[in-house]
């Protein structure tokens, strides 16, 4: 997890170098910066159309270019990278045509798209039934091209389509209808204006079409009203101001009004018959136009840092990042997220089919906990108490952003975004020296798994596939072979969040047993050679086991209890419950040791319960070869027989000890918990203080 968010902090850093690696090679071989400043009369006129067009700013009865380039500086400065991001944006479109537009298939779909979506502005071409369209096919392509630069969306209703439905709007001959937010509420109502005009050119309705937009921004001509709303207003803390010697503002500046109606108000003011000029220079607006950003820590001029144009696919990158919406955040944490997973293909090293299976499981995993970690920041942004916390953040989030640094990030995210084959060449690229870098990482510990070809790792792929169809569901995680925190792994724990068990039991795998601890039973006092001697005197007295069994039954409570009953108190169950319980295990799961012989079994149980035949070698067994977390005992309750010197035997992490022959074939048939606490026998078990200190106390006695 850590080794990818470092890789992919190491990816950024790259971008940010080869952008600026860009820009230093632009200024060699031009001689250009893109904040420069461009003279508007040395272009020529078709480029100053274009940038008029990309403003949005109407030029129809200006012939001649001195007054196409006066409009050019009233609207504001132009520099190098405007002008070519103005010029590239041309020749997109052009190559486009009329691709982005909408066909409404009836009534539903248009109320849908139109009417209900209420944050955004379209253009609909209405075609009445046995008629011909308003604008010619070739007019309407460069309608659209025209309007679908400023986020305007367009479409074409065919009435032959849903005929009843033009009936009842009333629209009986081919016309164009324009819809926009009534209000400046988010989600307000919409409305929607009928073209009326006499002439049907590009121009004419694309200036009916500003004229109305324009009217949902605020105007301002005297000096009055700008004090009024030069002040703070808790309803609106973010404003944008533009002051300007024109008749309307652009269509970008409008059209994004409405994208960030109920977040952002948008104040246009004009300065052409402006009666007191000493209101400006109080709020420090010595030159027009100007596009100041108030905000509660203060203004902002727009345009003095590099990559902030007049247009609106910049001025909406800077919005949103002074002014984010949910969805914006969202948005951000999706496409990190998924580049993060994306690292797994490189990191993964094996053959190529196990790459790309992790890589899809690492795919599902990541973007299941993001949306699922959505869900409560969206309740608690809904809560009021919460307001106060929300507005430090975008308070922190507005210094952070009006930086110089926070303006080369937005550039290079329009650059990159805007040339998406340079983005996935350069993050291949990353991630294939990602790969040789781990290669070389793992050259000495490389695994077995890792030199796999593609054919046997799917062969293994198939065994686990068709071991999960006959088990209820397969636990994802293998669980680790040693005793370390494996819980804590953030890897772990995401699977375990995408991938719950519920209640059923799952499939283990089983390379757990062999970290199982295992010693061998010896009694105090004797070495390894006396155990075959002591064996033998255990078998030799077997004969004699139900009298000294009564014997110790009447012996009084000073004797001490059994090891059944020892487990039972540690687990807080009934004993009589848990010997009927351990009696049936060992019906069905018979053990031999030694030279194969067993004890009887009345012997070993009388009344359906263990006897306290082991209480001897509980008292004479050599307990520092025991390891410190296991349980003390003398029998297993497995087999239900003594523990004899110089055998084998293994525990659990639960603590209790069994022969290992005995609790192996228990494990093996897919019992994977203790036989008597029912703890599950790979995962491991944090002993309690009370258990330390009388282990401790059972050492020292």
């Amino acid at each position: 997890m850590w080794l990818k968010l470092f890789f992919l902090l190491l990816y950024f850093i790259v971008l940010f170098m080869l952008a600026r690696i860009f820009e230093a090679v632009v200024w060699y071989e031009t001689g250009m910066f893109a904040t420069q400043l461009v003279d508007p009369v040395s272009l020529s006129y078709k480029k100053l159309k274009t940038i008029l067009e990309c403003r949005g700013l109407g030029y129809s009865g200006l012939a001649e270019k001195k007054d196409v380039s006066e409009l050019v500086e009233k609207s504001g400065e132009l520099t190098q990278g405007e002008l070519y991001s103005a010029i590239k944006k041309e020749k997109e479109q052009t190559e486009a045509g009329d691709a982005g537009t909408t066909y409404f298939s009836g009534e539903m779909h248009f109320y849908e798209l139109v009417e209900d979506t209420k944050d955004g502005i379209w253009l609909v071409q209405v075609i009445a039934q046995d008629r011909e369209a308003l604008l010619s096919q070739s007019n309407w392509g460069k309608m659209v091209q025209k309007v679908s630069q400023f986020g305007i969306r367009t479409g074409t209703f065919n009435c032959s389509n849903d005929y009843r439905s033009c009936i009842k709007r009333g629209w009986q001959r081919s016309t164009l209808i324009m819809s926009v937010p009534q209000t400046s509420a988010s989600k307000g109502k919409v409305m929607l204006k009928e073209y009326n005009g006499r002439r049907i050119e590009t121009e004419h309705i694309f200036r009916w079409m500003t004229s109305h937009v324009a009217h949902r921004i605020k105007t301002l001509r005297q000096s009055e009203q700008l004090v009024e709303e030069w002040r703070s207003d808790p309803a609106h803390p973010v404003k944008m101001f533009l002051f300007a010697r024109l008749s309307q503002p652009p269509a970008f500046f409008s059209s994004l009004s409405v994208k960030f109606t109920g977040r952002i108000e948008f104040i246009f003011v004009d300065v052409c018959h402006w009666d007191n000029h000493s209101s400006l220079s109080e709020i420090d607006v010595t030159q027009s136009p100007a596009y100041i950003l108030k905000m509660p820590e203060g203004i902002y001029r727009y345009g003095n840092s590099i990559g902030e144009f007049l247009s609106l696919a910049a001025m909406d990158t800077f919005l949103r990042s002074v002014q984010p919406e949910v969805n914006d955040l969202f948005v951000l944490s999706l496409v990190l997220i998924n580049l993060l997973a994306w690292m797994d293909l490189f990191i993964t090293q094996g053959a190529t089919v196990k790459r790309f299976v992790v890589l899809i499981r690492t795919l599902g995993t990541y973007n299941s906990i993001l949306l699922v970690s959505w869900l409560p920041v969206l309740a608690l942004l809904q809560l009021p108490y919460l307001d106060t916390l929300y507005g430090y953040s975008l308070k922190l989030l507005r210094y952070a952003d009006t930086t110089t640094l926070a303006s080369l990030v937005r550039v290079d995210w329009t650059f990159y975004s805007s040339h998406p084959a340079l983005f996935l060449s350069t993050y291949l690229a990353h991630g294939l020296l990602v790969d040789y870098f781990e290669k070389k990482r793992r050259c000495g510990i490389r695994s077995q798994e890792d030199s796999t070809t593609n054919l046997e790792w799917l062969a293994s792929l198939w065994d686990w596939y068709t071991s999960y169809l006959l088990h209820p569901i397969a636990a994802l995680q293998q669980v680790p072979s040693d005793y370390s925190d494996w819980e804590d792994d953030p890897n772990f724990l995401f699977e375990r969040l995408a991938f719950p068990d519920l209640w059923l039991r799952p499939l283990v795998n089983m390379d757990y047993i062999t970290s199982l601890p295992t010693w061998r039973f010896r009694a105090a006092g004797q070495d390894s050679g006396e155990g075959s001697d002591v064996r033998l005197d255990e078998e030799t007295d077997g004969s004699h086991s139900d009298t000294e069994s009564l014997e110790q039954m009447d012996a009084g409570p000073s004797r001490p209890q059994d090891s059944n009953t020892q487990l039972c108190m540690y687990n807080n169950m009934d004993p009589s419950s848990s010997c009927q319980y351990v009696c049936a295990a060992a019906s069905s799961f018979c053990c031999r040791h030694g030279n194969g012989s067993s004890a009887p079994a009345d012997s070993a149980v009388k009344d359906g319960c263990l006897t306290s035949e082991g209480v001897s070698h509980h008292q004479h067994c050599d307990w520092s070869v025991w390891p410190c977390d296991v349980l003390q005992c003398s029998e297993c309750v497995v087999c239900l027989e003594n523990f004899v010197s110089e055998e084998l035997l293994m525990g659990l992490p639960c603590g209790h000890a069994f022969h290992q022959q005995c609790i192996v074939v228990w494990l093996a048939g897919g019992r994977h918990c203790c036989p008597v606490c029912r703890w599950p026998s790979y995962k491991k078990k944090q002993q309690s203080a009370a258990q330390k200190i009388s282990n401790e106390n059972t050492l020292q006695d």
